[in-house]
Order: C-alpha cells, then sequence, then structure tokens
C-alpha cells in the first residue's frame, strides 16, 4: 500500500521490472509478473505499525502517535539543515544518520498504461481496491521523483465522464481526481478499458520524499473501489476469467525477487499439501478466520478468536493485544515500550515460533522472521513484527505472515490457502 505519510516514503532505487506472459493453454493463460526488492528499503517498525492503523482508519494509540511526530520532526529537521549534497551539515544532535525507514514499499511491479505503452512501478495491494496513479494532472508540487501517468500521450485514454475517486486515510492525508478508461497490460495481458484512476488532488505527506512508487494496483475485491458515481472492477476482476485459474499467489516476501503468478500455483515454491480456508469477502478484504494460535511448540489455542485480512500492502502481524502480552511474555527482556510505541527487546533474543491455524493445518512463522528490525541504525534494540491490533478491530496478516508460506488468494472458489514455502 502506498505510505499515507509522506514523510514515510523513502527514495526507490529499482531496478526495471521484468514481465513475461507464460505460454496459453486450452483452459486459459497464466502469466508472471517479476517484483523487485527496493534495495534501499530501510525497515522502521513504529512507521510500519502507524501506517497500517492510518490505512484502516483507527485512531493511533498516544503512545505510537507520540513517536510518529518526533520522527517527523527528525525529517523535517534533517531536510531544513542539509546542504542538498547528501552529506549532511545539520547542528542537531546527530545530522549525519540516514533518515529513519520508509515503513514499507519494498516491493513494486511493472504496469503499462496507455497508447503507446507507459510505463510505471505499481505497489500491488491485496488490501484495496483502486488502481490510481500520479499524472500530469497532479499538482507539481506534489511530483517528487515519481514517474507520471500522462493522459494527453495516451490515444486510447477515453475519460470517464462524471467519475471520480478519493481515499482518505487515518492520518487525514488523501488523494483524489478523475477517472480514465485506457488500457492496462500486465505480463502480456491486456484489459483495454481499465477504470485508470489520475491523482489530481494529493496530500503533501506523500510526496514530501522523493519515490519511484508511481502508484497502487488493488487486488482486493470490487466492492471497496472508491470510484463514484459507479464503482469500477479491479484489473484482476476485469482478467480472472480469461485465466486458466481465477487465483494468484504473491511472491514470497522474504526475498529479494520474485513473482506474482496470476492464473497457476508453481508447485516449486511450496512443500506440501495446501491446506485452505473459506474467505469472508463481504468487507471486500481477503477475509478469514484462523483456527487458533501458538506460541512456540504449544497446542493450538481456540481463544481469542483471530479474525482478520490477507493483505500485501501491510508489513506487520497485527492480532488480539491478549495474544500479543502471550507472546511476548515467552521472550526475555521483551517490553511495550512508550519511546517506541510497540513491543521491543535486546535484537540477540531468542524468539519463539509463532502459529495460527488454517482449517486442520498450522502455519508456522518463525521466530527469526518476529524480529522485524533494530528500533534505529547501530541500535540493540529490535522492534517486534508481531504487534496489537488494537483499535483496528481485526487482525491483519501482512508482510510477516505471507513470508512464512506460500499464499494462494483464489476469488473462483472464494478461499485462501496457505502452504509451507519451499526453503
Amino acid at each position: 500500500m502506498l505510505q499515507t505519510f509522506g514523510t514515510f516514503i523513502a527514495s526507490l532505487a529499482v531496478a526495471a521490472n521484468l514481465a513475461a506472459c507464460l505460454p496459453t493453454t486450452g483452459q486459459g493463460k497464466t502469466l508472471s509478473i517479476n517484483v523487485v526488492h527496493n534495495k534501499n528499503f530501510k525497515p522502521n517498525g513504529p512507521l510500519a505499525l502507524a501506517k497500517a492503523y492510518n490505512k484502516y482508519k483507527a485512531p493511533l494509540p498516544a503512545d505510537l502517535a507520540s513517536v510518529v511526530s518526533r520522527i517527523e520532526r527528525d525529517l523535517g529537521l534533517q531536510k531544513r539543515q542539509g546542504n542538498g549534497t547528501g552529506t549532511g551539515t545539520g547542528t542537531g544532535s546527530d545530522p549525519t544518520k540516514p533518515p529513519p525507514g520508509s515503513g514499507d514499499l519494498e516491493y513494486l511491479a511493472e504496469v503499462d498504461i496507455g497508447t503507446p505503452a507507459q510505463k510505471l512501478l505499481l505497489d500491488f495491494d491485496t488490501g484495496s481496491s483502486d488502481l490510481w496513479v500520479f499524472s500530469n494532472e497532479t499538482q507539481k508540487s506534489r511530483i517528487s521523483g515519481q514517474k507520471i501517468y500522462d493522459v494527453n500521450s495516451s490515444s486510447s485514454a477515453k475519460s470517464l465522464d462524471g467519475a471520480s475517486w478519493s481515499i482518505k486515510y487515518g492520518d487525514g492525508s488523501s488523494c483524489s481526481g478523475d477517472v480514465y478508461l485506457d488500457r492496462v497490460t500486465i505480463g502480456g495481458l491486456t484489459v483495454k478499458q481499465q477504470a485508470v484512476e489520475s491523482a489530481k488532488n494529493v496530500s503533501s505527506q506523500f510526496t514530501k520524499d522523493s519515490s519511484q512508487n508511481s502508484g497502487l494496483l488493488g487486488l482486493a475485491f470490487d466492492q471497496i473501489n472508491t470510484v463514484k458515481p459507479a464503482r469500477q472492477k479491479t484489473w484482476f476482476s476485469n482478467i480472472k476469467d480469461s485465466l486458466k485459474a481465477p487465483l494468484f499467489p504473491p511472491p514470497p516476501f522474504s526475498e529479494h525477487h520474485g513473482t506474482y503468478n496470476f492464473g497457476y500455483i508453481d508447485d516449486k515454491e511450496h512443500d506440501g499439501e495446501i491446506a485452505y480456508t473459506e474467505v469472508d469477502s463481504s468487507q471486500g478484504f481477503w477475509g478469514f478466520t484462523a483456527s487458533g494460535y501458538a506460541v512456540g511448540d504449544g497446542d493450538l489455542q481456540s481463544s481469542p478468536i483471530l479474525t482478520g485480512i490477507a493483505d500485501t500492502g501491510t508489513t506487520l502481524l497485527l492480532i488480539d493485544n491478549e495474544v500479543v502480552e502471550k507472546y511476548y511474555s515467552k521472550v526475555q527482556g521483551a517490553r511495550q515500550d512508550r519511546q517506541q510505541g510497540g513491543y521491543v527487546f535486546n535484537c540477540s533474543a531468542e524468539l519463539p515460533d509463532f502459529s495460527f491455524g488454517v482449517g486442520k493445518a498450522k502455519v508456522t512463522i518463525p521466530g527469526s522472521i518476529i524480529n522485524y528490525a533494530p528500533t534505529e541504525t547501530g541500535s540493540s534494540t529490535c522492534f517486534g513484527g508481531i504487534q496489537g491490533s488494537g483499535g483496528i478491530g481485526q487482525s491483519i496478516f501482512g508482510d510477516i505472515a505471507l513470508k512464512a508460506a506460500l499464499v494462494v488468494f483464489d476469488a473462483g472458489k472464494n478461499r485462501l490457502g496457505w502452504a509451507p514455502k519451499k526453503t
């Protein structure tokens, strides 16, 4: 998901995306989209946590809000005192320290929009349903390194008369604009009249720092698309009937590269059987209920119930506060830190695994993955990849959970599949 705090959008140095259409079959098409890991990505736990709260319009806990304000001040101070060369001339306590991490935006994929094709790097997000991009209609003051979609340069672009879109986040940031129908090609598969949402009005939070991310491609269900007066279909919704199977597994997010496979499951990417669970799409998300949870080698516990969303646009695993407390009670020295807005521990601490149930199967997240990142460069204190869902009201199974398995988003059978990732 695109950052809801512009100061959190880090400059991305991303290699050109490769996309290839795989051979078609008599039953339909399959295609694979390579994604590239941002080599300059700097994980920041508090910002990743705040981003999730804002995405789901939940109020930030007071401690986390204080941390966010402090980081924003630090970023602003560095920008005002810098000399523009990147070497730093500030007079603060540590003016040459690199800015805090971006919180997310680790992976991007190349999408062709318009005629002739304009190649843009977008964030694929299973937690939203809009395809929106920075464009020639975006205020120039809001463009900061993004490659834009030039509507006027596309001979196939047609205005969707009377249509508009608007997305608002919990921190007050927003983006909105006009809607065009245009050719959108991914991996050789084209939707000729895909709704492309052109960002006309964008909050400054989105663009205070340069970025190569040109926008977002939502992969949730159509009912949460924000176009009015009539919601528009996602790119996946438009192409799913032409696929061999209407499903996609995202890449293994612990790797520095990988592929979105549309229409098929690559058996080389998982071990054993795929365990499936029914999806509750009533809210427009890939929602499901885990059949239990376990800390370490313990048995699955059925209470409290973990009902939530599988979301590639969220970094952390956010679950019921009671379960979070149980988990960190098993980590020596772990504590809820008011200065970080979440659970932290010594980076050398041994973390237990965390498991959740999918039907009769169990998905295990290794403790090493749950050690998310140092609280700052060189620190011996680390921020946990599991945090409380708090006011969000449901669990969010973000990248920390998705790293542990091959996950199949199956729209045809309205289900999610989980299998151990091939190591």
